[in-house]
């Protein structure tokens, strides 16, 4: 059982548009839920299910509306979830923002898609790109001697459009591995993970389906081939379009895929981390004066190369009269963010380079609270993965019987990645 109603609502409580789908929850009834945030929050037990009356509110804030459904049944709450969130998303990819001004602007298209997103309670065509076949900004394509929608809405395979034609088939796959990283003052790791996406391209005729192989741990172990060549991956997520019962078996990745531009799978990897770029500061102050040492060294291959690396080390507020030297690239100065960014346009494997700045420090009192936010560093490696993750084969069927052109791409880049200054 899914949700009995949707509403949009402002930052005020106010509905700006609804749906209710079954009628067993009066839309009255959401009246209710504004009261009950402010009640909740003051109380500090706020939480994304609220009750009153028999009639539960689940609900989510986005930007400056809230988008709430209700039911009076047992409802399956994660169902729930993830349809709201699939709706923001929809919207979002139709009005390229989701605001209280979007949905004001466009009141005729939510409310055509609050009509075919959900029937009667049940989700059902949240692909976008299938519903602006027949959904636009400029009106409804139906007319009225064709009242027949789209095959694609009445598919097993809702996602993609039957009749793709392509001059030129091809799949370009792009492995991304994000590293977030802390590192105390004295140097130690606190925190390290690997979160990791796999996103496709899809430029092929007709409806292909295709299987990705992985170095895949598990794999490996079941089929008796050298388990430390494999990665084991944690907290894997998948589109829609792979079947998850042949993963569950053989943990073969076997999909038709959505035209176009989409998410494969994420996957995330709770390891130590050996930090890619690694940095030592050092802080030195004197009567009306500071001065930084800051150390990056590249701590991967040298056949690699890190492209884009950016160094933000925070300085005081109230600094003045910057000087830097630097062994290679450039140095800015940002008195109104308070930071100094050290650019590094290539940084190649095993490389060392050194930062000198000094700063003019009127305040006394600056001295002593300086040095507490962390030093951040963002940077991209192409042609390379953290994990060890590999793709073994993509293999493209299809009818026709075709020839393909499968195109894979690694890159490791940084996330949440920072380091306390000693």
């Amino acid at each position: 059982m899914s949700a009995s109603g949707v509403y949009i609502l402002d930052l005020k409580g106010k509905t700006l548009i609804s749906r209710n789908y079954r009628g067993d929850v009066p839309t009255s009834a959401v009246d209710a839920f504004f009261s009950l945030l402010t009640e909740r929050e003051e109380e500090g037990t706020l939480n994304p299910v609220l009750s009153h009356g028999g009639v539960r509110f689940m609900w989510i804030k986005h930007n400056n509306i809230y988008i709430v459904a209700t039911t009076n049944k047992n409802a399956n709450v994660a169902l729930v979830f993830a349809f709201l969130y699939k709706t923001v998303q929809v919207f979002n990819e139709y009005f390229k923002e989701l605001e209280e001004e979007s949905i004001r602007d466009n009141f005729v298209i939510v409310y055509e898609l609050l009509d075919e997103i959900m029937d009667f309670g049940y989700p059902q065509t949240t692909e976008s790109r299938v519903l602006q076949e027949y959904i636009t900004q400029e009106g409804h394509k139906l007319e009225v001697g064709a009242p027949r929608p789209p095959a694609t809405v009445t598919n097993a395979v809702s996602w993609r459009s039957e009749g793709i034609k392509y001059r030129k088939n091809e799949v370009f796959l792009d492995v991304i591995e994000s590293v977030n990283l802390l590192v105390s003052a004295t140097g130690s790791v606190l925190r390290s993970e690997i979160v990791g996406t796999v996103k496709m391209r899809v430029f092929l005729s007709g409806m292909p389906e295709l299987r990705l192989g992985l170095n895949d741990k598990v794999l490996f172990e079941q089929t008796g081939r050298d388990k430390s060549k494999g990665v084991e991956l944690e907290d894997v997520k998948f589109h829609q379009c792979v079947r998850l019962s042949r993963f569950d078996n053989d943990r073969t990745i076997s999909f038709i895929p959505p035209d176009g531009e989409f998410e494969l799978m994420s996957y995330r990897l709770y390891t130590h981390v050996k930090p890619l770029v690694w940095i030592e500061s050092a802080i030195e102050r004197h009567s009306g004066r500071i001065e930084y040492i800051v150390k990056a060294k590249s701590q991967f291959k040298r056949k690699s190369t890190a492209s884009g690396v950016e160094i933000r080390v925070p300085v005081p507020a109230d600094a003045d009269s910057p000087k830097f030297r630097v062994s290679t690239g450039t140095t800015a100065w940002i008195p109104e963010e308070g930071v100094l960014v050290w650019t590094i346009k290539s940084m190649p494997g095993g490389k060392e380079y050194l930062l000198r700045a000094h700063f003019g420090l009127p305040s006394v009192g600056a001295e002593e609270s300086d040095g507490r936010a962390p030093i951040t560093v963002k940077f991209e490696i192409p042609y390379f993965t953290t994990s060890g993750i590999q793709v073994r084969y993509l293999k493209i069927m299809e009818k026709s019987g075709y020839q393909a052109l499968p195109w894979v791409r690694y890159i490791t880049q940084s996330g949440d990645y920072q380091l306390r200054m000693q």
